[in-house]
């Protein structure tokens, strides 16, 4: 399995622990990189697979970290554009606790991927050998360039016979490019030329309602409360929208507090016509894992998506409750991980999968 994403990348400025930025700044913080596709290629990397990842850099040496922290991970960084229009985009991120949530402060206006025309890509070449194609709804919440281009690696990609993986990914403090139109409603219209290339929707317990105003009844996410049944009339309103659409997955977060959150999935599959739900328990009903001391949940549906995306490629997991089930556990196993990416080996999450998840020592 050979897999491209195309997506911005962006460095992450985090104070340690719980602290606030006003407490660390000016002060030390921890700098490292994240961006939704980049954190999934990194984490499909852990796993073992092969993957390639496109975007737009500055030219400059902060763009040479970029690129080696990629290289470490065996991300093949070749197509990468180095541009000497833009910037390095920025976020800022305080880690919440109890009740106080986290929180995130966006500094990305005039990167380089925002001002990068789709002619300026070399998307061919790029998805020369691959297997798989992974964008989000992000990249084109950007600008309007970045909508463009994401429209045609997309068109590239149907050309090349590309699988296609798409994260709904919605941002309300994105999507903000063309004036007189609010975020969701420019989402709908650019994700509903998006979606026709697609054939995984990934999306959280919010985005399919902000997005493309299919609502999970029983869910009222502020209130951390879950009807996971309801993600499968969900999935089957967005695949009669999307014919061309395969399977559906969801994240379903029920978040008690900043520091517990209830995490499971469901993945419906278009073949089978047919949901599956994750975890269960010995009765096979739902049991979501329950995690109640988060290090980090920056980068929980990145790794989802990964481990979707991986599971779906391995003859081992390719069946869609053994595929959702790599995922779910997965993604479990981030939330202990500061940082957004996934530093999570198949071996760690077969181990979760088997019912190892006591945390001991192992010598």
């Amino acid at each position: 399995m050979k897999i491209l994403a195309f997506g911005e990348i962006m460095m992450r400025v985090a104070p340690e622990a719980h602290f606030r930025l006003r407490q660390v700044m000016p002060g030390k913080a921890d700098i490292t990189f994240a961006g939704a596709e980049a954190n999934v290629c990194v984490s499909l990397a852990m796993f073992g697979a092969k993957t390639r990842y496109i975007t737009v850099l500055p030219d400059n040496p902060i763009s040479d970290c970029v690129m080696s922290v990629l290289k470490g991970f065996g991300v093949d960084t070749d197509h990468i554009l180095l541009s000497k229009k833009g910037r390095l985009g920025i976020y800022f991120v305080e880690t919440g606790a109890n009740q106080r949530s986290s929180a995130v402060i966006y500094d990305r206006d005039g990167s380089s991927i925002a001002f990068a025309e789709p002619e300026d890509y070399s998307f061919d070449r790029a998805m020369d050998g691959m297997d798989w194609f992974h964008v989000t709804g992000i990249t084109p919440a950007l600008s309007e360039n970045a909508y463009l281009a994401t429209l045609s690696a997309l068109l590239k990609s149907k050309e090349k016979g590309l699988k296609v993986s798409c994260d709904l990914n919605f941002r309300r403090k994105l999507w903000r490019w063309k004036e007189g139109y609010a975020p969701d409603r420019l989402a709908r219209e650019c994700m509903t030329s998006i979606l026709p290339f697609v054939h995984l929707v990934i999306a959280n317990e919010e985005d399919a309602k902000d997005v493309m105003g299919i609502e999970a009844q029983g869910t009222s996410v502020e209130k951390g409360q879950i009807n996971a049944a309801a993600y499968e009339y969900v999935a089957r309103k967005i695949i009669t929208q999307f014919p061309n659409v395969e399977k559906v997955a969801f994240t379903l977060r029920e978040s008690i507090s900043a520091d517990y959150n209830k995490w499971g999935g469901m993945l419906f599959d278009k073949t089978e016509d047919k949901a599956f739900l994750t975890p269960l328990d010995d009765a096979g009903e739902y049991a979501p894992y329950h995690i109640r001391d988060i290090v980090d949940r920056v980068g929980g549906g990145d790794s989802f998506a990964a481990g979707l995306i991986y599971a779906l490629n391995s003859s081992e997991f390719e069946k869609p409750a053994q595929a959702v089930r790599f995922a779910v556990a997965s993604s479990c196993l981030k939330h202990s991980i500061k940082g957004d990416f996934n530093y999570v080996t198949e071996e760690e999450v077969l181990s979760l999968l088997k019912g190892s998840a006591s945390g001991r020592v192992r010598r």
